[in-house]
């Protein structure tokens, strides 16, 4: 298995509020999560980093106790999500300046040949498959709770003004329930999480044609052609093979 990771502010914004980890080849835990945040004064900054690093800090810690069995597992993302919520919403409470601060936060735990995910907002996850790039998650937003009620297309989500809205986000609220699945991750596979700034940049039958190319670091080819096309926000790409 091999990950790689780039990160970068884009064309138009000052500070980089986007946070990842990936882990490392001899790392016994395969743990990706990516975070991007929002909200106040170097906010988001916070916001997303404290997530990344609080749901990591989890997982690790009860890994052991939790790898038995695909439910355990699956509770293991959740509640690292969950967990980290707690964490940045007190942080956001006790400073008037972080008040309004929050995140999306993707998790994916890879383990005996499966992707164990955990999902809050609107960075996404896909798998790529042969020629077939799924995406694996579901945005928390307002423009697709549209497309869901049918009241736009998927395509006239696509340029709609209120793009950005979330309606559930880390960190704003005391509880959240984040979407936990599993999905087959199999020899072959490529799985992409990435914030929105990678999204909103380039057609996903154009993010799928530079995965499957074979490039020594596809995130940073990715990252690029975002930027090529406006960088109108932080750009993060993280790819697992």
């Amino acid at each position: 298995m091999k990950a790689f990771a780039t990160s970068d502010v884009g064309k138009t914004r000052q500070i980089n509020e986007d946070f990842y980890y990936i882990s490392s080849e001899n790392e016994p835990v395969k743990l990706f999560i990516v975070a991007d945040g929002m909200g106040g004064y170097n906010g988001g900054e916070i916001a997303s980093k404290l997530a990344v690093d609080s749901a990591r800090n989890y997982i690790l810690s009860n890994f052991e106790s939790s790898k038995e069995d695909k439910e355990s597992l699956l509770n293991l993302v959740k509640n690292s999500s969950m967990y980290a919520n707690m964490i940045v919403y007190e942080k956001a409470m006790k400073n008037e300046e972080l008040k309004n601060m929050g995140t999306t936060l993707d998790i994916c735990l890879i383990y005996e040949n499966k992707a164990f995910i955990s999902h809050i907002g609107d960075s996404r996850v896909y798998r790529i498959r042969k020629d077939f790039m799924r995406k694996l998650t579901k945005d928390h937003s307002y423009v697709q709770q549209l497309v869901d009620e049918g009241k736009i297309t998927k395509e006239e989500s696509v340029n709609h003004p209120k793009k950005n809205m979330l309606i559930k986000a880390l960190g704003c609220t005391e509880y959240i329930e984040p979407d936990v699945t599993v999905k087959g991750f199999i020899k072959g596979d490529i799985m992409l999480m990435c914030s929105d700034g990678l999204t909103n940049m380039i057609p996903e039958n154009e993010i799928l044609k530079i995965l499957k190319e074979n490039l020594d670091d596809p995130s940073k080819v990715l990252v690029d052609r975002a930027n090529e096309l406006g960088g109108l926000d932080n750009i993060t790409a993280v790819i697992i093979k």
